[in-house]
């Protein structure tokens, strides 16, 4: 088509041309006009000082001569060139590789599946809840606000704001949750429930892990695998939105009433 001439012009079109109107790529077209290579393709640059079947050769006689049941491709380089036999090292690791002469390493451990194959959103509700805190400043300072959310409905069962972040502040929007949706606060009273949160002090302190551990709650941190997601980031976004109506002119009770009024608890679903 290239060298077709053009009725109006005289002319052929030209492979540019035609590349252009058929959308196809000059190199593309080249490579299959090209005629197939009769031998495979070679690393360029020169050969050595011997071929690739004598080095190899060379190569057996230096690991058979070794007492180990291995060697790495520096030691059969540098011991071939103490033979007298001076070439690439990458030349020895590239045939050593090919002919599968290297040296044995340990592989290591068997691990768990990259890619996250879990879920943390369960079939319903009271399942599993995450909780997370978040800062914002008013007119007395900074205030830390924890909150706790379900991660099926994605409701606020329990919101708590203080001066202090401390671990006993964290343990706050779970007992008010524990209180309103399991009828009380007592021993195993929430068995069956999971809760997400963070590698935080306040988490992952004892006084924290113990009373979850009276009430009958799974502690499921964020950070262990094969389950590893940032799971209390929907509680974390619902307490920066909760508190964007406090500001440095905001008093700290002012600001626990406001969040609490944010967070008020929606319809369940079933």
């Amino acid at each position: 088509m290239s060298k077709t001439l053009s009725p109006s012009a005289g002319k052929p079109y030209g492979l540019a041309r035609v590349c252009q109107v058929w959308r196809a790529a000059r190199s593309a077209v080249d490579r299959h006009r090209a005629p197939p290579r009769q031998a495979p393709p070679r690393r360029p640059g020169p050969v050595g000082p011997m071929p690739d079947a004598a080095l190899v050769e060379a190569i057996r006689g230096v690991l058979a001569a070794s007492p180990f049941h291995g060697e790495g491709h520096r030691k059969i380089w540098a011991r071939l060139r103490h033979a007298g036999v001076r070439t690439s090292r990458r030349r020895v690791l590239r045939l050593m590789g090919e002919h599968d002469l290297l040296a044995p390493f340990r592989v290591g451990s068997p691990r768990g599946p990259r890619h996250h194959d879990g879920t943390i959103i369960p079939e319903a509700v009271d399942g599993m809840w995450g909780t997370d805190l978040t800062t914002t400043w008013t007119g007395e300072g900074q205030v830390a606000v924890f909150i706790a959310v379900d991660h099926c409905s994605a409701e606020c069962v329990g919101i708590h704001a203080a001066r202090r972040g401390t671990r006993f502040e964290a343990l706050e929007p779970l007992r008010q949750g524990v209180r309103r949706h399991f009828g009380g606060f007592a021993k195993d009273v929430a068995c069956g429930l999971a809760l997400r949160h963070d590698h935080g002090s306040q988490y992952m302190a004892d006084d924290f892990q113990k009373e979850l551990r009276f009430l009958g709650i799974e502690s499921s941190p964020a950070f262990a695998p094969p389950r590893a997601t940032a799971a209390p980031s929907a509680s974390s976004a619902l307490s920066r939105r909760i508190c964007c109506g406090c500001g440095p002119s905001t008093a700290s009770r002012t600001c626990v009433g406001r969040c609490s009024t944010s967070a008020r608890p929606t319809t369940r679903p079933g």
